[in-house]
């Protein structure tokens, strides 16, 4: 989820009104940690550590296969959270929902990645998070440093030559910024499958739109508070959530449409009972650079890198300007899951990504809900049926073909 909004209302999101969802997590699964929720509902877990070449220490979760398989997959899969997300987004829906756990039943290998900066990632060989320079950071070093660095950990481990990429969000704006300033990671990739793809912003929503008209401002605010980290994980706000919004107070209907208004509404897809759960795990921190990037990508309408400002822009990239992500580099397959509600991610954005992409687009699929929105793909009701098995028959036509 790109903007700065999301995080802050749903913060304040944690709604127990309904038990007709078919979420199946359990109250107190807020305060696990992944290993802790994992191994909780019976599946094997993994928690690896890696160094990344400028220094940040990066936790992987693994789940090696589903409850009945005792050896790995070859077959494996690695997905890749959205912005203020962990690798909590692909579990904490439950065992029946959460494609994390579906994929390991379906027989793969699933490597759950977090990028610098989020719970499970906060530790650096010279900085400590509480340093500015921890947080010098954007999307870039992700997509160019974090993710190659996981990739090649994970095949390193399993023998494998390539792997499944399954991104959300900001999780499929790194695969995009690895695959084209780094185009031997093509190679590394058997099939991508983005969902939400956010690489284009020329038409999201009115709100978001508004937050990067005003990013000048917003920069020298974050500049005289010495502002470098954004909505770190916190029990404090989770209860204020709970006690702004609870299923008693005047002013939860107002919450949700707050939500709405960044990702769209969607009602009938909402998980009133899982928020409390959801709420324990996000938001889960980012640099505010990640948030600032966007709003570049938005105000300019260009695809490129960090604008440092003149002087550094020289330094880091040897020109004036940032340059500009070639997608036209981008040789893996990759299918894209949009759909006609989505604040964040609009089907003009996506079809111009598609055209972009030329031959490795291989798919477009618009998902078959008029009323879909951002956050639906990880944790609507329906998402196994509208998005995960249709995510699984595309990778088990790849899987025919190895």
């Amino acid at each position: 989820m790109p903007h700065l909004i999301v995080s802050v209302t749903v913060v304040l999101l944690s709604i127990c009104l309904s038990t007709t969802a078919t979420i199946t997590a359990e109250a107190g699964d807020e305060f696990l940690t992944i290993p802790e929720l994992i191994a909780k509902y019976g599946y094997p877990i993994e928690e690896h550590q890696v160094a990344t070449p400028d220094g940040y220490l990066l936790t992987m979760h693994r789940i090696p296969h589903g409850k009945r398989r005792y050896r790995a997959s070859k077959r494996v899969a690695f997905l890749m959270h959205g912005l203020f997300c962990s690798s909590a987004c692909w579990i904490i829906s439950g065992v029946d929902h959460a494609l994390g756990y579906l994929l390991a039943d379906q027989g793969y290998d699933v490597w759950m990645g977090n990028n610098r900066g989020n719970t499970y990632s906060l530790d650096h060989a010279i900085y400590s998070h509480h340093d500015r320079e921890f947080w010098e950071y954007s999307w870039h070093e992700i997509g160019t440093i974090d993710v190659p660095s996981m990739i090649d950990y994970i095949l390193e481990k399993t023998g494998q030559e390539s792997l499944y990429y399954i991104g959300h969000s900001q999780g499929t704006t790194v695969f995009y910024v690895m695959t084209s300033i780094r185009p031997e990671y093509n190679s590394k990739i058997t099939a991508e499958f983005s969902l939400s793809p956010v690489i284009y912003m020329d038409h999201i929503g009115p709100v978001s739109r508004g937050l990067a008209l005003i990013t000048p401002i917003l920069k020298k605010l974050s500049e005289l508070g010495n502002v470098k980290q954004l909505l770190p994980r916190s029990r404090l706000l989770y209860y204020i959530g709970r006690f702004l919004c609870g299923p008693r107070s005047f002013t939860h209907h107002l919450c949700i449409e707050t939500y709405f208004m960044d990702v769209g509404k969607n009602w009938p897809e909402l998980n009133t009972t899982f928020m409390p759960i959801f709420l324990g795990h996000f938001p889960d921190g980012a640099s505010i650079k990640q948030f600032f990037h966007f709003s570049q990508v938005t105000n300019t309408g260009h695809f490129q890198a960090y604008d440092w400002g003149l002087d550094n822009n020289i330094l880091k990239y040897g020109s004036l300007e940032p340059p500009k992500y070639n997608l036209e580099a981008v040789r893996s397959p990759s299918y894209l899951f949009y759909s006609n509600n989505d604040l964040q991610a609009n089907p003009m954005d996506v079809m111009r990504l598609c055209k972009e992409l030329k031959n490795s687009c291989k798919g477009e699929i618009l998902v078959a809900n008029g009323t879909y929105n951002h956050a639906d793909y990880l944790f609507g009701i329906n998402a196994p049926k509208l998005v995960h098995t249709k995510l699984m028959k595309l990778m088990a036509l790849f899987d025919a073909s190895m």
